[in-house]
């Protein structure tokens, strides 16, 4: 049995989600402060700046990547593989 390919997402929901993560977060920030429970406002508000702030870590982290890949003249010579091994002078 072969090994399953992994699953990708399609490219408008890969590209969606930091604005879903940002989206949530903004919701659960507005959330807390119209919460009268002072636990769970503060459980809302952690978890709409962890929303915030991991979506937008991810916008930056994406254009970072893009922009360095495109100042290079063979983009693919950025994957994770191993550099290819150097041949001796033998």
């Amino acid at each position: 049995m072969e090994p399953a390919a992994p699953q990708r997402l399609s490219r408008p929901v890969y590209e969606g989600l930091p604005w879903l993560y940002i989206t949530c977060g903004i919701a659960a920030l507005i959330g807390s402060y119209l919460l009268p429970s002072g636990v769970w406002s503060l459980i809302a508000g952690v978890v709409g700046f962890a929303g915030v702030l991991g979506g937008v870590v991810i916008l930056l982290r994406r254009r970072d990547y893009r922009e360095l890949r495109s100042q290079y003249a063979d983009p693919d010579s950025l994957s994770v593989a191993a550099p290819p091994a150097e041949k001796s002078k033998d």
